[in-house]
């Protein structure tokens, strides 16, 4: 059975062809330590590692590479950033559908250091709005930190807009682009963005264990990570110099090297045509979806552009149930359950039962949506008989 692949916002898969190449590369040629010596192997290593950072800075608009680091995925940049940043007292304004990785450091920093925290809700026609996020900033906010886009409904939220608020007031914007980098345009300087944190295993189609944060060099962060960063060894501190203080220990060079493969294949592709191919494949889906009884998808209609993802559940089925059986009898994966966004659940009303998740890649194709829909309406038929 074809495997119909639809957890992208997990994860893409397949990853372009260079991907798997330029990790093998790496491995047969030169898989030495970057940063830690002057041999040759050592050199390539640190050049694959440096063509991947501009690569980025590139596709993002950063004019500095070295203001941009690598993690192992967007969650440890976003502690980076978070806890790097914030002092005691500060306040932060933040959305009601942010992930785990942004919720919990928060929440931990309210804990630790009584960090005050505003979470802003959506309005009537569930989309955000610049100026909510600007009545809720005070004197004490020291930073805005929003999702770019809902891993769970796919809204957008304004994020240029969201600049100017924070550049007006003098606060730093953190932008998680975890379901929008290599699916929607970013540029840092243009959308007035202090700190971004991404992934490299979704939209930018690199491996697992690949991830990186911007930091406008305005911004100091407390590193997190204390230790070896192949530079100033004779220092008992930290070095002050980018990126290495933020790179302690040896980086994912295999890694990063799939990663350099994967953004080229989206810089080659386009950011905007794999948005506009996403767009259609999320309308055909809900176009779909709502002419099945029983089915209730969640977020935004079509009248309003989201990125690839689409939430819903059937009637009778529970989530992780549906799943199940999209797996195993019609060989489309999906993903159940609360997607690590227990307040995005909450704000979509489905934090009783959660929701089956389908999500698109530069991949998948109009077939894999009706493949999609017919297996819903089969078991919807199932579980509903008229």
């Amino acid at each position: 059975m074809r495997i119909i692949y639809l957890d992208n916002a997990a994860s893409t898969w397949p990853k372009p062809p260079g991907v798997k190449e330029m990790m093998a590369e790496v491995l047969d040629e030169f898989a030495a330590n970057p940063g830690r010596g002057g041999h040759a192997l050592a050199m390539k290593a640190s050049k694959t590692v440096f063509r991947t950072r501009v690569q980025l800075a590139r596709l993002f608009g950063i004019q500095n590479p070295n203001n941009l680091f690598f993690y192992l995925n967007a969650t440890q940049a976003l502690n980076q950033a978070i806890k790097g940043f914030l002092k005691e007292g500060d306040h932060v304004v933040t959305s009601s559908i942010e992930h785990n990785s942004v919720r919990r450091p928060l929440e931990y920093m309210r804990r630790t250091k009584q960090v005050e925290i505003t979470y802003v809700e959506p309005r009537d026609d569930q989309r955000f709005h610049a100026e909510d996020f600007d009545r809720a900033i005070t004197p004490k906010t020291k930073l805005l930190v929003v999702s770019h886009a809902s891993n769970l409904t796919g809204v957008i939220l304004p994020v240029a807009e969201l600049g100017e608020v924070a550049k007006r007031h003098g606060v730093v914007l953190l932008v998680d682009a975890s379901q929008s980098a290599g699916v929607l345009p970013i540029d840092v300087e243009q959308m007035n963005i202090g700190m971004l944190a991404f992934p490299g295993h979704k939209g930018l189609y690199g491996p697992q264990g690949t991830g990186g944060l911007y930091v406008h060099e305005s911004i100091d962060l407390e590193p997190l990570i204390h230790g070896g960063t192949g530079s100033q060894s004779e220092a008992i501190e930290q070095p002050t110099t980018r990126p290495d203080r933020y790179e302690s220990g040896t980086v994912n060079t295999t890694g990063l090297a799939g990663l350099l493969a994967g953004v080229t294949f989206v810089m080659e592709k386009g950011v905007e045509a794999i948005r506009a191919h996403e767009w259609e494949l999320t309308k055909r889906t809900i176009s779909g979806l709502q002419e099945i009884p029983g089915v209730e998808w969640y977020g935004p209609g079509i009248e309003t552009e989201r990125v690839g993802v689409v939430s819903f559940n059937i009637a009778g089925v529970d989530a992780a149930e549906a799943s199940f059986i999209l797996d195993q009898q019609y060989g489309i994966a999906t993903r159940a359950g609360y997607h690590c966004s227990p307040l995005g659940h909450q704000t979509a009303g489905t934090e009783q039962r959660g929701a089956v998740r389908v999500s698109f890649g530069v991949f998948n194709t109009e077939e894999d949506v009706d493949a999609l829909l017919e297996a819903v309406r089969e078991i919807a038929s199932a579980f509903n008989p008229a």
